[in-house]
């Protein structure tokens, strides 16, 4: 049986660029900053739903602004990014093993 649902129903239902949950939220903030913004002359909660709604889009149906952010900052930042630079060595054939005894002598400490 096909399903006219993504991924047979087991993907995430979506409405335009984003998931129901996070349209829902948008147009709930929507509308609440627009009562803020003729009320009050307040454009905070407006910027704020902007925001959320940016960094919620989800881009090819899987990951949204914000896990793209998210990735680059643990990439970048938080976590360590081990090179090795070498030249050719003929002699030295078993390069891989002392770069893997390398890896595990420095994971112990």
């Amino acid at each position: 049986m096909m399903y006219i649902y993504p991924e047979n129903l087991k993907g995430k239902s979506t409405m335009f660029l984003w998931t129901l949950r996070d349209m829902l939220i948008i147009i709930i903030g929507a509308v609440l900053s627009a009562v803020f913004a003729a009320a009050l002359d307040w454009i905070v909660p407006g910027v704020i739903v902007g925001v959320f709604a940016f960094l919620t889009l989800r881009i090819d149906n899987e990951l949204n602004i914000s896990d793209y952010i998210r990735f680059a900052f643990r990439f970048f930042v938080t976590t360590q990014q081990i090179f090795y630079w070498r030249f050719a060595d003929d002699k030295n054939e078993n390069w891989k093993e002392e770069i893997y005894q390398r890896r595990n002598r420095r994971q112990k400490y």
